[in-house]
């Protein structure tokens, strides 16, 4: 249930190269970018997973038997760092049905954090594949409040999780508590610092992406 998209050179992985590389992070167009671009390929590999139907196009001489997504998606991303991602696979998925979700970690002073959720729009996910974009997976915590979270709006038929970089400890805490969700990453790393942070990763994306924040 998990796909590394760097598992074989396509290039996927000079992209997440770029994304790593601590002299290039300082152009944040080039990073949000590259993010755009991980999510574009993850939506054309995801998609050929999808249902799809025959359908009859009129063309200036003649018809031709097409076949077409049966239902589109609903892409679904964690705000604020996952928007790169979520439009690359918006760019694909461009009829898509979309859902925003706030989920952040809450700092304590003793280091630790919790996951706080503020805010959801969503469509009807009855029945519904749902694609999350979420760039980094480290402990996975927020993306499992995220999926349980979406849960109580509805019953997905499917969920896809689309990620730059996930940490092996984070995709086991997912499959424990999801089984059945489909990890798609542009790389896995092994290492999680006590602070949950991914060894090499790449550092905060949102930050790298948008700007520093002040912590809470």
């Amino acid at each position: 249930m998990v796909v590394n998209l760097s598992k074989h050179y396509s290039l996927l992985s000079d992209w997440v190269s770029e994304l790593r590389n601590i002299d290039q992070q300082a152009d944040r167009m080039r990073f949000r970018r590259n993010l755009e671009r991980i999510g574009e390929v993850a939506a054309y590999e995801i998609s050929k997973n999808l249902d799809h139907r025959q359908i009859e196009t009129q063309t200036p001489m003649g018809i031709s038997n097409c076949k077409v997504l049966s239902r589109q998606p609903v892409l679904a991303t964690i705000l604020r760092a996952g928007l790169p991602l979520h439009q690359g696979l918006l760019n694909y998925f461009d009829k898509a049905d979309n859902a925003f979700i706030s989920a952040y970690r809450k700092h304590n002073p003793d280091g630790s954090f919790e996951i706080s959720m503020e805010y959801l729009s969503s469509p009807d996910l009855d029945d519904r594949v749902v694609i999350i974009s979420d760039p980094m997976v480290a402990t996975g915590a927020s993306l499992v409040k995220t999926i349980q979270y979406l849960r109580d709006e509805g019953s997905p038929r499917e969920i896809h999780v689309v990620c730059a970089i996930a940490c092996t400890v984070g995709i086991e805490y997912v499959h424990r508590n999801e089984p059945n969700v489909k990890i798609w990453c542009g790389a896995i790393d092994d290492e999680l610092t006590a602070k949950g942070y991914i060894v090499p990763g790449l550092g905060d994306a949102g930050d790298l992406a948008y700007g520093a924040k002040q912590q809470s």
